[in-house]
């Protein structure tokens, strides 16, 4: 018998409604849902593919763990138990502060993955925290921290009603967009197109992007805040800045003209390797524009200047008056986010609370660099981790110097993985507890929901039933009870339960809450019976700027009414939230944040250099999204290889033929040679994510496909100072033929 459901792609930040097929109990297929109210029938070749990721039979069925130095399969007792014992031990000599936790990229597409592991690090009490974030997009959350006073103000473009869009450092006509939930960001584009917009993007290599634009500047790796310091230059110069209706909510125009007075297009035209004229004609069709946005993405964040280069992003927003309006870059409002309080200065963000115990580095977000996992494993003293957590992450290959990390996680005294595959990280874990896959899954996008092109709330229940495993949300929840010392056998409510009850205690005891003032228990009684991540959800609906405030607002958000409409709810357009999401000390939008007028010292001091060596990108392909997905036959195929792209005259020059040998500053490798006249000369490209060359791991068709670990040139000492996120792009690498 074949039945359809409706199910949330889990599987890039687009977010698109699927219909899956269901048969004899499985998925056989997936489409787009053309009624979704967000996606439209939108898919790709990932959400595609669907039904092969959900029935990979590399997928671990159950819990592995490792006796007499080998992993064997084991019952979910047995592995409780040897986490209990394991982690218990290392709690009982040491204390939580001996763990470490590292959180991989997909946390931020399951329910689970998204609600428990503040919780597990909570309980833990350790201050030994990594995750993808510090080799992604950790730059945009202390720009707009140091901006707005929240990390989390994520400004996006308004895709749908721009007439002049700007795009620094990505790809989303491969990636589906990041940090700017968008399903079809590629028609989005055709869209602007159509209705007279016109499309910039700057980017080294000839994207598939920058082919439909109507200008494409070939940019220097890493010289973006550079090239954007000189369109301020030129704003203030040729007196194009107008804040518009945010001139009552800026405060420190007049230091940023001073520190961009010397970044003169003719300045940095050198460094950039883009025309003067270039960048002065970009700065005016910007103030020229009824309407402009500025978007970067991970090629502005995982580069030297980071931090800066998303700061000024936003700061040229700022200054086009393009900030917090239509067809500008605006700030989606999720359905969980907390329901909007009066405007008010807050405390403001700050970094380097603390500082890792081995190289000092400060944290940011509660977060140290993933790239100095190792260091803190592999270096004795006090504070060395003894145990480490990690939740769908796969460091080993998506961290600089893996080679480090790969020995350092074999001398660990215990280590547990939640994730789905034995892979190049978890084939080092004493035991791995994998989730069920996706079908058998809810999901809601709590993260993506805030990052929304268009605000929107839908809902996926699991299509599929569980049967004998435990769900992702009851896994983290026992490993949370092991910590608090309840046991593996303890009760999983239990967990979802007390963060319900605090945080009503804490919305009750605030006067601007929607429910101020109101008993926890007649809040707490209001919730429906169900799994605790769904009362945990119908509860922040509740609350949110759309909820129903526990009935207060009748016709606002409950999970029950979220259910009732499978294809979503649309909740509008982007409006206007300025100044009411302002939480910085002087309750206005700071322009020039002092942390980062001191980080443009460095970037002038960089003008002068002239390097004339390669320097090494990285790019995504639309059939990949980095390492976990590899083992797909259907996405390891056509245009998705492992290949070091090169312009066709460098490569001639070199002598090179079939493959390069490629030095970076943390090793070499070899490679195949793509010629590829998209690329600048004097720039090489490898993809993210490969390398499954390793012994020992569980994934059949990516280790047919093995590819090279491009991070295995970067020996991981280059980081951007004001966020530790690795310098992923930018490398330099000497390249020559093979033998």
């Amino acid at each position: 018998m074949t039945d359809t459901v409706l199910r949330i792609c889990p599987l890039c930040e687009a977010t698109c409604g699927l219909t899956l097929t269901i048969a004899d109990g499985r998925v056989t297929g997936a489409r787009g849902d053309k009624d979704d109210v967000f996606s439209a029938g939108f898919i790709c070749p990932k959400g595609a593919s669907f039904a092969e990721l959900d029935n990979d039979p590399d997928r671990l069925p159950g819990p592995l763990v490792r006796r007499d130095g080998r992993l064997v399969p084991a019952s979910w007792a047995e592995a409780f138990a040897a986490v209990a014992a394991g982690l218990g031990a290392v709690l009982g000599e040491h204390g939580g502060g001996a763990v470490g936790v590292y959180l991989g990229n997909p946390n931020a597409h399951t329910v689970a993955g998204a609600l428990y592991p503040p919780v597990l690090i909570r309980a833990l009490g350790t201050r030994q925290v990594f995750s993808a974030s510090t080799l992604d997009q950790m730059p945009k959350h202390v720009a707009l921290g140091l901006m707005f006073g929240s990390p989390v103000a994520f400004t996006v473009p308004d895709l749908d009603r721009t007439d002049y869009l700007v795009i620094i450092g990505a790809n989303p006509v491969v990636s589906n967009g990041s940090l700017a939930t968008a399903p079809d960001f590629v028609g989005r584009l055709k869209a602007l197109r159509r209705r007279g917009g016109r499309l910039v993007v700057i980017d080294p290599a000839r994207t598939r992007t920058a082919e439909l634009a109507d200008r494409h500047l070939a940019v220097r790796p890493g010289t973006d805040a550079a090239l954007l310091l000189a369109v301020v230059n030129v704003l203030f110069d040729e007196r194009l800045a107008d804040l518009g209706a945010l001139a009552d909510h800026v405060h420190g125009v007049d230091e940023m003209q001073r520190v961009a007075a010397d970044f003169t297009p003719e300045r940095v035209a050198g460094y950039c390797g883009v025309d003067a004229g270039e960048i002065r004609t970009l700065a005016r069709e910007l103030a020229a524009a009824p309407t402009a946005a500025v978007y970067g993405r991970i090629g502005t964040c995982t580069v030297e200047f980071g931090t800066l280069t998303s700061w000024l992003v936003d700061a040229v927003n700022v200054l086009t008056g393009n900030l917090d309006r239509p067809g500008g870059v605006m700030f989606p409002l999720g359905p969980t986010a907390p329901a909007p309080r009066p405007p008010r200065p807050g405390r403001g963000f700050t970094t380097g609370r603390w500082r890792s115990r081995v190289s000092g580095y400060p944290e940011v977000l509660s977060e140290f660099p993933a790239t100095a996992l190792a260091e803190e494993i592999d270096t004795p003293g006090d504070g060395q981790i003894k145990a480490l957590i990690t939740i769908a992450g796969n460091p080993v290959l998506s961290a600089p110097d893996g080679d480090r990390l790969d020995r350092a996680l074999a001398g660990l005294g215990f280590m547990v993985s939640v994730d789905p595959y034995l892979n190049e990280t978890t084939r080092h874990a004493d035991v791995i507890l994998p989730p069920p896959p996706p079908s058998r899954s809810p999901h809601f996008d709590f993260a993506l929901n805030n990052l929304a092109v268009r605000n929107n709330v839908r809902y996926s229940p699991a299509p599929l039933p569980l049967s004998g495993r435990p769900d992702e949300a009851e896994i983290l929840s026992r490993l949370i009870l092991i910590v608090f010392g309840a046991g593996p056998d303890g009760d999983p409510a239990l967990v979802d339960e007390q963060v319900i009850a605090t945080t009503l205690a804490k919305e009750t005891a605030d006067p601007d809450s929607p429910v101020a003032g109101r008993p926890v228990e007649e809040l707490v009684g209001m919730l429906p019976p169900g799994p605790g991540y769904e009362r945990r959800l119908d509860m922040m609906l509740r609350l949110g700027p759309y909820g129903d405030a526990f009935g207060a607002k009748p016709d606002g958000l409950t999970l029950q009414r979220v259910k009732a409409a499978p294809h979503g709810i649309d909740l509008g357009p982007l409006r206007p939230r300025l100044p009411e999401l302002l939480r910085t000390p002087s309750g206005r939008i700071e322009l020039a944040p002092q942390p980062l007028l001191a980080d443009v010292d460095r970037l002038r001091a960089d003008l002068d250099r002239r390097d004339h060596g390669f320097v090494l990108i990285g790019r995504r392909h639309l059939r990949s999204n980095n390492s976990w997905m590899h083992n797909l036959p259907a996405l390891v195929g056509g245009s998705n290889r492992c290949t070091l792209r090169i312009h066709p005259d460098d490569a001639a020059e070199l002598g090179l033929t079939d493959t390069a040998v490629v030095k970076g500053p943390g090793g070499e490798l070899s490679a195949p040679v793509e010629r590829s006249d998209e690329m600048r000369r004097g720039v090489v490209s490898l993809p993210h994510g490969w390398g499954h060359d390793r012994d020992g791991t569980g994934q059949r068709v990516a280790a047919d496909h093995p590819g090279v670990n491009v991070n295995q040139l970067n020996d991981g000492s280059r980081l951007d100072p004001l966020s530790g996120t690795a310098v992923l792009n930018g490398i330099p690498v000497d390249i020559a033929p093979a033998g």
